[in-house]
């Protein structure tokens, strides 16, 4: 990096939507140990960034009704600055991520977090995260779930819907 050039931190907030209950019944379920179920935020620049139901969205720092994080982890810095996230993040919310393209195997806040932060940092998300729909579904009970895991949407509340003009 240029020494020059500003940096910013990159952090993905990890939360376990199942508030432990995946811990408990995964081995009794599933035949084996799921740690949790994983919605994932990428902070930069001040803000909480996340992919749900309803597009993309922003809140402050740990402003969802999902409360602090599990865990924290952190990705490195970027040199991109705020007004570039934020055209980035437009283009992505008129793109990729709108709301009628969730879906909660194969598009959801963990694709999108990672996209974002191979953005950022050039480095992905931990696999125990993307890889998590795929363990599910590889068992007898996940694909008994399926067609009812479909339906549902994940969008936390507490936050504001990302759109760049109110930037």
């Amino acid at each position: 990096m240029d020494q020059n050039t500003p940096s910013y931190p990159v952090q993905l907030y990890v939360y376990d939507i199942s508030r432990g209950m995946a811990r408990q019944l995964s081995p009794m379920m599933l035949g084996k140990q799921l740690d949790g179920i994983w919605h994932t935020a990428v902070v930069v620049h001040g803000e909480e960034f996340f992919y749900g139901g309803q597009g993309i969205k922003s809140c402050p720092t740990g402003g969802t009704e999902l409360g602090q994080p599990n865990s924290i982890v952190d990705l490195g810095v970027t040199e991109v600055t705020g007004e570039i996230f934020m055209q980035y993040l437009a283009s992505l919310g008129e793109s990729t991520y709108r709301s009628e393209t969730y879906h909660l195997f194969e598009h959801n806040c963990n694709t999108f977090s990672n996209e974002v932060a191979q953005f950022l940092t050039g480095s992905k998300i931990p696999e125990y995260i993307t890889d998590l729909p795929s363990e599910v579904l590889a068992t007898p009970f996940g694909q008994a779930l399926r067609p009812i895991l479909e339906s549902i949407t994940i969008s936390p509340s507490g936050a504001n819907s990302f759109n760049n003009s109110q930037r």
